[in-house]
């Protein structure tokens, strides 16, 4: 019997074909206790009228001030343990992701026993980069370096809905509102991060925080962040690390449609020898 119950919000305005192919990814699901909570910001092209009348799909309307806004009015409208946000063109990377995940959640709470769902956490997998054709592992470790520079996106990530019931994500930031609320949830809520291995969602790229514009403001937002949380000394010692061990060309690299497969092969085996390495320890 289903336990776990999941709830998966996708924000739009305008989204064309990609609002129902997101959706259906969900609906395809072979795991049933979850909702879809669609928050629409106004759109005018007729996608909503692509929606199947299905009890599992709720849909919230009403202007927002952006992708985050809309994301804090579609929290207001949850009612499963855990949040999970897609992005239109995203989508679920296979029938049985809500099933694999529900599985790994239940083992952990069975694993708890007399403090089941005390501790409050974020379950997350890896992706795979539809523009790059290839998957991209997640960190299989939070830790301050990689809270630093390259936390799992929120398209991979189950969010215990607790974590959001103090606060949403901070409008402020445009860019980098969920780089934020990550640290915010591992830092300030003392939230567990639990690597799955999980192929969780096909992702599209090319998105809103992928513009040119939006890069200078992700960098200044992100320098913001990282200080708030880490420190400046913290801060500057990673920068150093990473301007060293070459990050811009590495980055360069992983971004290339030729080279990313190879680049994101190598990551994830150097990922799995230090999986084996810390649980041989």
């Amino acid at each position: 019997m289903a336990q776990i119950s999941f709830s998966i919000v996708v924000v739009c305005r305008n989204p064309g074909k990609k609002l129902m192919s997101t959706v259906r990814s969900v609906l395809e699901q072979q795991y049933g206790n979850y909702e879809i909570v669609v928050k629409d910001g106004g759109s005018t092209d007729g996608s909503l009228r692509e929606l199947p009348a299905d009890s599992r799909i709720r849909l919230q309307t009403g202007r927002d001030g952006g992708i985050y806004d809309a994301m804090n009015q579609a929290l207001s409208q949850v009612t499963g343990q855990y949040v999970l946000f897609l992005n239109c063109g995203d989508a679920l990377h296979d029938r049985e992701v809500l099933s694999r995940m529900a599985e790994i959640i239940e083992e952990r709470l069975r694993a708890d026993g007399e403090s089941r769902c005390v501790r409050e956490r974020i379950f997350y997998g890896d992706q795979y980069h539809l523009g790059q054709k290839c998957v991209v592992c997640s960190a299989p470790e939070i830790n301050d370096f990689v809270c630093y520079r390259n936390v799992p996106c929120h398209q991979l990530c189950f969010y215990d809905a607790r974590l959001f019931s103090q606060r949403g994500y901070l409008t402020k930031y445009r860019v980098r509102a969920d780089y934020e609320h990550f640290l915010y949830c591992i830092y300030e809520r003392n939230a567990e991060a639990v690597y799955t291995g999980i192929l969780v969602a096909d992702y599209e790229g090319g998105g809103f925080s992928e513009t040119a514009e939006n890069r200078r403001i992700s960098t200044r937002e992100h320098r913001e962040i990282a200080q708030h949380y880490l420190g400046r000394e913290k801060v500057l010692r990673y920068r150093t690390i990473l301007l060293l061990t070459l990050a811009p060309l590495r980055t360069r690299i992983a971004e290339s449609e030729k080279l990313s497969g190879g680049y994101n092969a190598v990551k994830s085996a150097l990922y799995r020898l230090r999986q084996r390495g810390g649980k041989g320890r």
